[in-house]
């Protein structure tokens, strides 16, 4: 198996992971502040200008880059190893920068700030059924419009499971949480139940506290007075990415 062969076989994230080693300092460089230089469009191939643009339309239109996979699709290239040498490309002249840790991991650089757009870290999964574990590692980012939201949204987090359908939030939603340990009778919540993460409609009834879902087919959690209850945040909006 060549490299090419090689490179094939690396998935979205180790593609990212491939690109750091390429840019990453040789030991003669260590140790020395890299100057990057900025170059415009017009020292861009056509295809390279094509491809930034392709970038930057789908970060504007969907809050996320394209994976490499989508690159090639586009363009019509054999394989990603294609797509990654232009990227490449675009990295070193200082159009866009790549994160090695995430699937969709290319951000653009020397961007005027969009304030008009909410930049926001999507954390994980959280249970619409029975509570499952709390994921906090930061999976990506969206840049997402802020009329969608009643609120300004702390974080992102992604629904799995269908027992608040009938608020319409559906398995696979991002739902916008904003921070706040406090929560009102028949808010919508995301709740740490010794130590695990649902996302339920909070009820308080004098010292007794029921996790209600909006699905007929499951039924109320009762939290019992030995049990660990923390109201991680308020749902405040939801994204159904298509």
């Amino acid at each position: 198996m060549d490299a090419n062969d090689n490179a094939r076989c690396l998935d979205e994230r180790g593609a990212w992971a491939f690109f750091a080693s390429k840019l990453a300092p040789t030991k003669a460089c260590q140790g020395k502040a890299k100057r990057v230089q900025m170059y415009s469009m017009t020292t861009l191939t056509p295809r390279r200008t094509a491809i930034l643009t392709f970038i930057r339309d789908r970060i504007a239109e969907h809050g996320q880059s394209p994976s490499l996979a989508e690159i090639s699709e586009a363009f019509g290239f054999a394989s990603r190893s294609v797509a990654r040498k232009h990227v490449l490309a675009l990295t070193e002249a200082g159009f866009i920068e790549v994160n090695a840790h995430q699937a969709r991991g290319i951000r653009l650089l020397g961007q005027p700030a969009r304030p008009e757009w909410l930049d926001i870290p999507v954390l994980g999964r959280v249970a619409a059924g029975a509570p499952i574990g709390a994921d906090a590692e930061v999976h990506s980012r969206l840049l997402l419009d802020p009329s969608i939201f009643s609120r300004v949204p702390d974080y992102m987090l992604r629904v799995k499971g269908d027992s608040m359908i009938e608020d319409g939030i559906l398995d696979g939603d991002l739902v916008g949480v904003h921070r706040n340990p406090e929560a009102l009778n028949g808010q919508i919540v995301v709740a740490r139940l010794d130590g695990e993460v649902t996302i339920k409609r909070f009820e308080r009834v004098g010292d007794a506290v029921r996790l209600l879902p909006r699905n007929p087919t499951y039924q109320p959690i009762i939290v019992r007075a030995d049990q660990d209850l923390a109201i991680e945040g308020v749902f405040c909006g939801l994204v159904r990415q298509g």
